[in-house]
């Protein structure tokens, strides 16, 4: 359980940092395919799911509430080393998906399948740094629906491998405001402020609900394609993992190179390698 809440957090650090994909992580820590699974039969399988989808998202919550407090001054302090670690841990997973695809005839489709997927990240990342208009957080009906969209997309991205959610919302402008929401409401709920509290749900509800729905229907939709297109969905994933690297450096600054930013640059490299390595099935 402890080893799957682990694996949770590192998904769930993931997808709160834009250019870096949960889905990627996921495949990374080889549970892609299980987690879907269990996501799509929740109810026909009830016991079973839960027992591996609880510590998963129990993770994913804890890093959901801790990474806006830290993660600013991680990129801050040491962009370089820290993008470098989530390079590490993107990479650390591309042995286990060649797996899948080694040994088999290599088609046209397939490297297709690959160039496609690579530049659509790749695509995204180079548009990635202008963020959209101020979004609309007011409590009203327009923006309560417009929240479920937004949390429906956002999701669908953050189960895609090679896609970034985050980088997504940041596309559409929501990433830095609902980032503050969390952290707000969060402070709100320490300090008892029932105000803040009330605001905080007013905007992270809908927002959560978009995120939850948004997650079941992607999941089936990918179920199938691994069902009947399993080796095109594996060169399309290698496509993705990648190009997440490419789209990690487009999006993120890397700060002042030095010598010993460099060297340690290189340790958190081989730290993120081994990590994803080691959470690997």
């Amino acid at each position: 359980m402890i080893k799957n809440v682990l694996k949770g957090i590192v998904i769930g650090l993931a997808n709160v940092i834009p250019g870096v994909s949960g889905g990627t992580m996921m495949v990374s820590m080889g549970i892609y395919d299980k987690l879907i699974h269990c996501i799509t039969h929740l109810f026909s399988e009830l016991k079973k799911s839960i027992q591996f989808l609880l510590p998963i998202f129990i993770g994913i919550g804890i890093a959901v509430v801790v990474v806006p407090f830290g993660i600013e001054f991680l990129f801050a302090q040491y962009p370089f080393q820290t993008n470098l670690l989530f390079i590490g841990l993107i990479i650390g997973g591309l042995p286990a998906v060649w797996k899948k695809v080694k040994g088999n005839s290599v088609k046209v489709g397939h490297i297709l399948s690959c160039l496609v997927f690579f530049a659509l990240v790749a695509g995204l990342a180079l548009v990635g740094e202008t963020e959209g208009n101020a979004a609309d957080l007011s409590f009203s009906l327009g923006s309560v629906i417009k929240l479920f969209g937004i949390g429906v997309i956002t999701s669908a991205t953050m189960v895609i491998p090679g896609v970034s959610g985050s980088m997504v919302l940041l596309l559409l402008g929501y990433y830095h405001p609902v980032l503050e929401t969390i952290t707000n409401f969060i402070k709100a709920v320490l300090a008892f402020d029932m105000n803040g509290i009330l605001a905080g749900i007013g905007v992270l509800l809908p927002f959560g609900i978009g995120v939850v729905a948004g997650i079941f229907v992607i999941a089936k939709i990918i179920e199938v394609i691994f069902e009947k297109f399993p080796l095109y969905a594996y060169w399309a994933i290698i496509g993705l993992i990648v190009s997440s690297p490419v789209a990690i450096l487009l999006v993120s600054g890397m700060g002042t190179i030095t010598i010993v930013s460099i060297l340690t640059g290189i340790v958190s490299l081989a730290v993120g390698f081994v990590i994803a390595m080691k959470l690997g099935d």
